[in-house]
């Protein structure tokens, strides 16, 4: 499976593929009909309260992709619903923080890249 992740504010392209959004909030400032996306798989983002704890801090990183992949886990219907809906082609998960390296569209795409 081909998974990028990309800013949800960066242009689209004709290789993103499938566009995702893995955020629970709808980007601030974004219309719909710009954003040219296709699947919005807000049930899989952090929760409100795991979001807000790591403000996306690096120090905690790695403490939030443990926590992360626990709620992650806690999920198996919206997984199994979204590993379907993936499919083969390629897929950028679109992330809303201005923060590229410690998001959870990037904790997202290591989780569903190990499961393969």
């Amino acid at each position: 499976m081909d998974i990028r992740v990309k800013r949800v504010y960066d242009p689209p392209s004709a290789e993103d593929g499938m566009r995702v959004l893995v955020d629970r909030l709808w980007p601030r400032g974004l219309a719909r009909d710009k954003a040219r996306i296709d699947l919005w798989l807000k049930e899989l983002a952090p929760s409100t309260e795991l979001r807000k704890w790591f403000n996306h801090e690096p120090a905690k990183w790695d403490e939030f992709q443990r926590r992360y992949l626990q709620e992650l886990q806690q999920q198996p219907a919206a997984l199994t619903h979204a590993v379907e809906a993936l499919g083969a082609g390629p897929v950028t998960l679109l992330f809303a923080a201005r923060e590229e390296r410690f998001n959870d569209a990037v904790a997202l795409r290591a989780f569903l890249l190990s499961r393969r």
